[in-house]
């Protein structure tokens, strides 16, 4: 359902969310800048899987960065569908980039501890327990999780809350 409104008392909204907006961008300028670096460091070393493992964090950020610009720049109308898509997609990149850097942070804690199998099985066990935690709110919230279009003083933006419409009145 998509909300339109003129109230005065909503410009703070406004203003800030067109402040996150340009800090969004900012960030997107820095993580293009970067890529020199990386192509001399990280693309022309001998390949292992931390290097997969850091190559698809890295690169995953890059459509996670386009879908939250695109939820958050005011110029950019999208439906209660689309939104509730890149909800999804964000979401969904959220858990999978936290279970690959569980996996990065367990084998450079085993290495650490010489490869004990001890302490191998107790941080299986931990990460296990958190990313299928984790994974499982994931789900139960984004299945309550609506999606809203609002055009507040001609500017668009999206919302998200929990079920009710109305809950972006009550903030």
């Amino acid at each position: 359902m998509t909300v339109v409104s003129n109230d005065p008392s909503l410009w703070p909204f406004i203003s800030s969310d067109l402040f996150y907006s340009y800090w969004m961008v900012a960030t997107g300028v820095v993580v293009v800048y970067d890529w020199g670096q990386e192509i001399e460091l990280i693309w022309r070393q001998r390949w292992s899987l931390m290097t997969v493992l850091y190559m698809i964090t890295r690169y995953i950020g890059i459509p996670y960065s386009i879908i939250t610009l695109l939820e958050y720049i005011p110029s950019v109308s999208l439906t209660d569908t689309v939104s509730n898509i890149m909800n999804y997609a964000v979401n969904g990149i959220n858990v999978v980039v936290a279970a690959m850097l569980g996996v990065i942070m367990i084998a450079r804690l085993h290495a650490m501890y010489q490869r004990s199998r001890n302490i191998l099985i107790v941080l299986v066990i931990i990460f296990l327990a958190t990313n299928i935690a984790c994974g499982s709110i994931a789900v139960i919230a984004l299945k309550s999780t609506v999606g809203e279009e609002l055009i507040l003083s001609g500017i668009y933006m999206c919302d998200y809350s929990s079920g009710d419409p109305s809950s972006f009145w009550f903030r």
